[in-house]
């Protein structure tokens, strides 16, 4: 951690197996290691028996990262899910689904507590319905993902230091299933608040934070979803009087090709720092 008292925290979708998979996962691994990470949540993890190391798994020895994965859906003969690697011990770790599972796209909420020096972080990733037309299926899953939250947060003597959920989102920040989750929306008769990372971060008023950008050329093989948009985010609980919880910086990150042209994934990833202590 950044001086001892920041935790420095990485999103990003790994884009399952797409090829060229072993330079990608390469690529990974170098940009991860210059960051330095504490935390790092993965959506499109794959893991295929006898073909296909749970691609976590190796992102996490490489690393020298504990990690644990859980299942969404089958896939190719094995299954793709979601994951948190960490710099600290990993304390416990549960999966849900969230609503409106469908054959082929079942989407979960995974999280671990973290103990870092300075107490339990509750740390948290998800990967929602991606079509365009998906905002009321998005909207009862953040629903959903909240109200869990805040459940497993009441259970942690004291409460977590930091409450930390990241993952792809695949909604855009004007949509009411993100304005929900920054206190600005209602849905099912609730409220909450998470700091937006991204929107916290000095630099990030200059920048749209595009993770889904026409810059990568693999977004194209996609190309009936709009092009430049936020989809995926670092969202942080309500910082405290001290100090903690505080948001020192966002930006993209998973964003650099090699000299081949190949980038890390389709999606660029996500980097913030915050505040651990008071």
């Amino acid at each position: 951690m950044t001086g001892n008292s920041r935790l420095r925290a990485i999103t990003l979708n790994l884009w399952g197996e797409q090829g060229p998979l072993e330079q990608r996962l390469r690529l990974c691994t170098e940009q991860l290691r210059e960051l330095s990470p504490d935390v790092v949540t993965l959506q499109e993890v794959r893991e295929i028996p006898e073909r296909l190391p749970n691609t976590a798994q190796t992102l996490a020895a490489a690393l020298g990262l504990s990690y644990v994965f859980a299942p969404a859906t089958e896939w190719g003969g094995g299954v793709e899910g979601l994951a948190i690697l960490s710099r600290h011990p990993i304390a416990t770790h549960q999966h849900i689904e969230l609503p409106q599972p469908r054959p082929d796209e079942r989407r979960i909420l995974l999280w671990a507590q973290l103990q870092t020096p300075h107490g339990v972080v509750l740390c948290a990733t998800t990967h929602l319905h991606y079509r365009m037309t998906d905002g009321i299926a998005r909207e009862e899953q953040v629903e959903a993902v909240d109200r869990v939250l805040k459940e497993q947060a009441q259970q942690i003597a004291g409460g977590p230091k930091l409450l930390l959920l990241m993952g792809d989102f695949n909604a855009t920040p004007d949509s009411d299933e993100i304005r929900f989750l920054r206190g600005l929306h209602t849905l099912a008769g609730r409220r909450t608040y998470y700091q937006d990372a991204f929107l916290c971060s000095s630099d990030g008023p200059f920048d749209h934070g595009f993770t889904w950008s026409r810059r990568n050329p693999y977004t194209q093989r996609l190309r009936f979803l709009q092009n430049d948009r936020r989809l995926d985010y670092i969202f942080a609980g309500p910082p405290s009087r001290d100090g903690r919880g505080v948001v020192h910086g966002c930006r993209i990150v998973l964003d650099r090709p090699n000299p081949d042209g190949v980038f890390p994934s389709d999606h660029f990833g996500l980097y913030a720092e915050l505040q651990l202590t008071s």
